[in-house]
């Protein structure tokens, strides 16, 4: 399924959850986009520019372990940059409110 031609982020999303089906991903996925949300947070609060390139960086990074250390797996980001973007952010919140966890789908 890797090399769909998706047309809608509903047709993405079932493909983007089963990349990060093992609790392991979905941790270190958890924890770079909180660390990216305070570091943009502080980059408007502070106006430094730098604190977003980090959050950027820290969020790549623990996403990135969790696909080649844990998940085992090359980032849906590389072939579905937007997309997954949007996923990250998705998964991110449906675990906040209670509507994912972090065991797999």
């Amino acid at each position: 399924m890797a090399d769909r031609d998706f047309k809608t982020f509903k047709e993405f999303y079932p493909y983007y959850l089963s990349e990060h089906s093992l609790i392991g991903t979905r941790v270190t996925h958890f924890i770079g986009t909180s660390l990216f949300l305070i570091f943009a947070m502080s980059a408007l609060l502070e106006l430094k520019i730098l604190f977003l390139i980090e959050g950027i960086f820290c969020a790549y990074l623990f996403a990135w372990i969790g696909h080649f250390f844990i998940e085992k797996n090359k980032p849906a980001t590389f072939q579905y940059p937007w997309m997954s973007l949007k996923g990250d952010f998705k998964l991110y919140f449906d675990i906040l409110t209670g509507k994912q966890g972090f065991k797999g789908q």
